[in-house]
C-alpha cells in the first residue's frame, strides 16, 4: 500500500461518513480514525474532519520519509465520541458518548455471572474497558478513550448494536 491508496481511504472516509477504518494484512495494519476538529486542518486544508494515523499504523515503505510529520497529528478530540451539545446556560463540559465502533452484540460483562465493566457513577480512564461488542465469534472490548464519570447506559445487556450508535454517556473530567 502506497501513499495514493491511504489518500483514497481517507477519500472515501470522507464521502461514506466513515469514522474509523482499519485493515490488516501480511504484517500490514494501518488504522486510521477521523473526528471533528475545529478551525483549520493541516497546512492549509480547509477547516472539516481531521484524520489520524496512529503510531505503528505507517507502513514501512512509507516510513522512509514520503510521509511528513504534519500528516501524523492527531487531532485533540476523543476518536470515536462525539460531544453531545451542552444545554444553554450550562457551567459544566458537555457529556460525552462513547460509541460502538463496529455492529455486533453488546455486552456489559465479561460474562453472564460477572458483574458489569461499569455502572452510572463509575470513573472511567482512557484504558477502561466499558463493554465488549462480540462480532463473528470475537469478543472485541471496548475501551472508554477518555477520562470521565458514567452518566448513562444508553443499550440494554446482549443487545445488538450497529456502528456508531451510542453505548454510554460520559461527563469529561
Amino acid at each position: 500500500m502506497d501513499l495514493k491508496d491511504i489518500k483514497a481511504i481517507i477519500d472515501l472516509m470522507r464521502k461514506n461518513a466513515v469514522s474509523e477504518f482499519e485493515l490488516e494484512k501480511e504484517g500490514f495494519k494501518i488504522r486510521l480514525k477521523r473526528a471533528p476538529v475545529p478551525g483549520p486542518g493541516l497546512a492549509g486544508e480547509e477547516a472539516g474532519p481531521g484524520y489520524s494515523v496512529l503510531p505503528g499504523a505507517i507502513p514501512p515503505l512509507l516510513a522512509g520519509g514520503s510521509m511528513t510529520p504534519a500528516a501524523t497529528v492527531t487531532p485533540p478530540s476523543v476518536a470515536g465520541a462525539s460531544s453531545a451539545a451542552a444545554p444553554a446556560g450550562s457551567t459544566g463540559p458537555a457529556e460525552v458518548e462513547i460509541k460502538s465502533p463496529m455492529i455486533g452484540t453488546f455486552y456489559r460483562a465479561p460474562s453472564p455471572e460477572a458483574a458489569p465493566y461499569v455502572e452510572v457513577g463509575s470513573e472511567v480512564h482512557p484504558d477502561t474497558v466499558v463493554c465488549i461488542i462480540e462480532a463473528m465469534k470475537v469478543m472485541n472490548e471496548i475501551k472508554a478513550e477518555m477520562r470521565g464519570v458514567i452518566t448513562a447506559v444508553l443499550v440494554e445487556n446482549a443487545k445488538p448494536v450497529e456502528f456508531g450508535q451510542p453505548l454510554f454517556k460520559v461527563r469529561p473530567l
